[in-house]
């Protein structure tokens, strides 16, 4: 918890005291301050604590984000039924509120688990698949978040640890991160939420995205992926 006193904090304009990195917030009084600080473009609830948005660097956050959000991207397009997101809220239980870098989801009129609330739209329950650019915060992103999305059932976490020149991709099983292993006959990552969704790893890290595009797109034209998209349609219902 803040070592300051709430009652000494500069009020946000409406009499509601700021967001401060390491408060401990319910859900409620989290979104309550941060609605009220329009100027803050990231702040999240893990576990109980706030962690406010730093400085992004261009070449170790801002690039690797738009290098996967291009890659996640041109999945939905080849997918329908799937949504995906940059930075959304999403509600995932009272102690967490994150706005993950990039996310994937099976859309609910196709027999998706997420929903959005009315008020917002925000995300509420875990989507499938959190991606987490993880340069200055890695250590969050692979021990508070990765509890609370694992507890949460996010289907599969990728976290590409930018100064490490590493990509972790966990897949959940029975409520255990398990890593993903590369396929053998190839040396690529193949996501078991979503069937075609295949990633290149040494050529995301190393920034060869013709690479990246020519290794999803095998996967988007594999049997696979073909028979997601059938199940998938084959789920669709009308609101």
């Amino acid at each position: 918890m803040s070592t300051r006193n709430p009652t000494t904090r500069p009020a946000t304009g409406r009499g509601i005291p700021p967001l401060e990195s390491g408060d401990r917030l319910t859900r409620t009084e989290f979104e309550r301050r941060y609605e009220a600080m329009p100027d803050v473009k990231k702040a999240e609830l893990i576990e109980g604590e706030v962690y406010m948005g730093s400085p992004v660097s261009h070449g170790y956050h801002g690039e690797p984000h738009f290098d996967v959000i291009t890659w996640l991207g041109a999945y939905k397009v080849g997918t329908p039924g799937t949504s995906g997101g940059d930075n959304s809220t999403v509600r995932l239980d009272p102690d967490n509120e994150p706005q993950p870098d990039v996310l994937l989801f099976v859309l609910p009129d196709y027999g998706g688990r997420v929903r959005l609330t009315k008020k917002h739209r925000y995300i509420r329950r875990a989507p499938d698949l959190v991606v987490e650019v993880a340069a200055s915060s890695a250590s969050i992103d692979l021990g508070n978040k990765l509890t609370a999305y694992r507890r949460n059932k996010v289907s599969e976490y990728l976290v590409w640890r930018v100064y490490d020149d590493a990509v972790d991709w966990f897949v959940n099983r029975a409520g255990r991160f398990d890593p993903l292993a590369p396929d053998p006959a190839d040396g690529l990552l193949k996501s078991a939420a979503f069937p075609g969704l295949w990633l290149d790893p040494a050529a995301l890290i190393g920034g060869d995205m013709p690479a990246v595009m020519a290794a999803l797109n095998r996967g988007l034209a594999s049997p696979e992926h073909a028979a997601f998209v059938q199940l998938l349609a084959s789920r669709r219902t009308t609101p």
